[in-house]
Order: structure tokens, then sequence, then C-alpha cells
């Protein structure tokens, strides 16, 4: 079946079945690697996307439901106001460990402030909940989630 996604901005037409994860069409696909797999089940965040402007979970998002929104991943996180303050904090801070879960973490951050620019620390915790960092860098996340709102003088 073919279906066109509209990836970073960009229609982007696929052959493939209508239930297939985003996730997949993305990494095998689209050749976009900066969505990552982490558990499969929707539950670690690490392949999260944007769809609408809203996280997603893109290893439990069929294409089909994708079809017609705006899918934003890592690699256009930029080209959005919100997405380019959290990654210039995210380097500032420097928030990554190992890195791994840290695509998942900065799209859930975006979302997070294009809906809700001054957020409080409840605020970032409901908003980050299901993101898992194995590495524990929890501290640095909120830090630069607060810096990126404009809540924090600069690293």
């Amino acid at each position: 079946m073919s279906v066109v996604l509209t990836v970073n901005r960009r229609k982007r037409t696929v052959d493939a079945d209508a239930d297939k994860p985003l996730l997949w069409v993305l990494r095998e696909d689209l050749d976009m690697p900066g969505t990552k797999f982490g558990c499969g089940a929707g539950l670690c965040g690490a392949c999260t996307v944007l769809l609408d402007g809203q996280a997603v979970r893109s290893c439990q998002t069929p294409i089909a439901e994708a079809a017609g929104k705006q899918i934003t991943t890592i690699e256009g996180v930029t080209a959005l106001p919100a997405g380019q303050k959290v990654v210039d904090a995210w380097t500032r801070i420097d928030v990554p460990q190992c890195g791994y879960c840290q695509a998942g973490q900065i799209m859930s951050a975006t979302a997070l402030l294009t809906t809700n620019p001054k957020p409080s620390a409840e605020d970032i915790l409901l908003g980050m909940n299901g993101n898992i960092c194995r590495c524990a860098t929890y501290v640095r996340i909120e830090r630069a989630i607060r810096e990126a709102a404009g809540l924090e003088t600069k690293a």
C-alpha cells in the first residue's frame, strides 16, 4: 500500500502495510535513524515523535494513523521554536550521558513547551512522564526544560 506522510514538513511516499509502526517506516523506509527503538511497547519514550504537535510513541503508531498529519522527528525538531530552545539548552547543560533516550526526551520536552511555555515543576514531571532515562539524567533534563522555558538562568 502506498502511504503519503509529511515528515519534517516534507511529503514522503512509502510503500508499506497500513499497520506498520511509524518507527520502522522512519528508520527503515525513510532512512531517519534518529528516532530510537526502546521497548517496542510504548512504555519508555525513546521512540517519541510529534504528530500534529502531540508527543506520540512511534513504535505503537501505525502509519495509517499518521497519514495526513504533520510528523516531526528529532531530525526536524529545531525547525520548531520550542524545539530549537530545547536543543540549545540540552547542549549547553550537556544533558545526555549515554544519549540513547535523548531524542525521545527532546521530543517530549518540545511538545510540553509548545503547549505550556512556562511549566511548573509539576507540569514538567507530568509532561515528561513515561520518558525513561536509564542513566538517570532527570535533574539535568528538568534543568534544560526550565532553561528553555526561560525559567532558569543559562548555564
